[in-house]
């Protein structure tokens, strides 16, 4: 016997194009002999669906399409994800399909309310077991984050299962895949069950999920891995009821696993979106540099516009930089020069500003200009503009609304200063594409004279650590001070943290790579007379 597993890249409210994807894989893997074919969670719609699933006329589609599909599965089973209406019930389900119709569906029982997820905003638990027999084997059907939990999976043990069959939309964050390895073993624990984890891939809004699905035997051991990142067709056969081991392809990890995230992440959003291409600033700095870097990987040369908008503080080595930097990778690239416009606003408001000294507002003035310049050029073309900005900005609001926060997706919102470094550095042996002195410069905004980003901020590292904590961790502030950090940095970066939330608030959709990103799982109040205490 043996078992297909559709790692698919599945577009959130494309129910016919899903189906037909599904319908595709299921042809391929009939025609390579597989008895069943496994799609991930929620395969049918897309995931997350998020308000769509209050929608009645959602759950009629969705059911229309499954009808259909199942009246396409003739010599294969098709085990397919799906939303459920049944009266005035909702569920997260899974239904088989066979012979043309549909034989069975199963309810997911543990819903996950955390993090990224609210599925008890959408659904009610299900409670019962589904189970599939074929060729005297019986397999459990779980969802997701069944498995995160014992219940389920025992009582699928419990009805005779013999194998646990999961559909998966696991969200990609670093070193995700271990964590999936030990709570999966966890579950082999309790049931002595095989595991078929069925993920999906792809990107939709912040989310990247990196597929990677897998097999274990009923001992914990790892009978099959596959790729990471992209769409697969993958098999695992049973042999007298036993798992034959498979293919183990090696998950990429590290400064690989996120820029392969990223790059996803980028492709999706602007393809899934039907944008044309896509334009930024380039500055000379590592931020954008990298931000190409990604955008040109993903999209391809052509796809790429890169515009340098020199001020009087731009030094000329920055320009230096990004002309060399867009030859090696090719893209499409302007420069514009904003002295005048800068001059012409100046002029424009010094009768208010008369009398009072140059400040941030000098500074902001040029970034803003820059972004008007970019979004008229996004307006006219239709291409979308990528923001540089990073995860250490967002964090004590070290960005302009309107001016380098103006765009309509951020590559690095979730990729810390030190991350960025050790990303460019990784690209850079693949390929050299970042000019080694925009690596090794002091970074700076250039928006006064000898400016750098430490003359505001705790350097990067020190920055980068108090976020993790604070951000990542839910650490207090006794708690990070006990890391080693200096008690007047931690109050300072928390400070900035919490001022700073009206402008992560206005900031674009960006892709999530830690547990813990400024977007789904991040709901700070704006107006806060709260203060973290010591």
């Amino acid at each position: 016997m043996k078992i297909a597993i559709a790692q698919i890249n599945c577009t959130v409210g494309d129910l016919a194009g899903n189906a037909a994807k599904i319908a595709e894989y299921a042809q391929r893997a009939k025609a390579q002999g597989a008895d069943i074919l496994l799609t991930p969670e929620l395969s049918l719609c897309g995931y997350p669906p998020e308000d769509l699933l209050l929608r009645s006329g959602f759950y009629k589609a969705c059911a229309a399409a499954l009808a259909d599909l199942a009246r396409q599965a003739q010599g294969i089973i098709l085990i397919v994800g799906h939303p459920h209406e049944v009266g005035k019930h909702r569920y997260n389900a899974a239904s088989i399909l066979r012979d043309g119709r549909i034989v069975a569906t199963y309810h997911k029982h543990a819903l996950p309310n955390h993090s990224v997820f609210d599925e008890e905003r959408y659904f009610e638990h299900g409670n019962e077991p589904c189970l599939l027999e074929m060729d005297g084997v019986k397999f459990g059907i779980n969802i997701c984050a069944d498995v995160w939990h014992e219940h389920a999976a025992i009582r699928a043990k419990d009805a005779g299962a013999q194998v646990l069959l999961v559909l998966n939309a696991s969200p990609y964050h670093f070193n995700k895949q271990a964590t999936r390895y030990d709570t999966i073993r966890d579950r082999v624990g309790d049931t002595g069950l095989a595991v078929v984890y069925a993920n999906m891939v792809g990107g939709q809004d912040e989310l990247v999920f990196d597929g990677a699905s897998f097999v274990m035997d009923d001992e914990g051991r790892l009978t099959h891995q596959f790729r990471a990142f992209e769409e697969v067709l993958g098999f695992v056969e049973f042999r007298d009821g036993k798992l034959v081991h498979g293919i183990c392809e090696s998950v990429v990890k590290d400064e690989a696993s996120i820029y392969h995230a990223l790059c996803l992440g980028v492709r999706d959003y602007i393809q899934k979106n039907k944008f044309p291409g896509v334009l930024l600033g380039l500055s000379g700095g590592i931020d954008s540099a990298l931000t190409l870097a990604v955008a040109v990987d993903a999209l391809g040369a052509d796809k790429v516009l890169a515009v340098m908008m020199p001020s009087p503080y731009t030094a000329q080595i920055s320009i230096d930089d990004s002309r060399e930097m867009v030859k090696l990778v090719g893209v499409k690239y302007e420069e514009l020069d904003i002295v005048p416009t800068f001059d012409a606003l100046q002029g424009t408001l010094a009768p208010l500003f008369k009398g009072l000294p140059a400040d941030t507002t000098e500074e902001n003035l040029q970034a803003r200009i820059r972004g008007t310049l970019l979004m008229a050029i996004s307006n006219k073309t239709g291409s979308l503009v990528l923001t540089t900005g990073n995860k250490s900005e967002m964090t004590v609001g070290y960005a302009t609304l309107y001016g380098d926060m103006a765009g309509g997706f951020a590559v690095l919102k979730d990729v810390s200063k030190t991350w960025v470094y050790r990303l460019s550095n990784y690209r850079n042996t693949l390929g050299r594409v970042i000019p080694e002195r925009i690596i090794t410069r002091p970074p700076s905004a250039e928006l006064k004279p000898d400016q750098t980003d430490q003359d505001s901020l705790p350097p990067y590292d020190v920055l980068d650590a108090i976020m993790a904590c604070y951000v990542e961790k839910n650490m207090n502030i006794a708690q990070i001070v006990a890391q080693g950090y200096a008690e007047a940095d931690v109050l300072r970066v928390v400070k900035l943290i919490r001022i700073a939330e009206y402008k992560r608030r206005q900031a674009p959709v960006g892709v999530r790579i830690t547990d813990r990103g400024f977007g789904k799982d991040w709901r700070y109040p704006i107006t806060v007379r709260y203060q973290d205490e010591f």
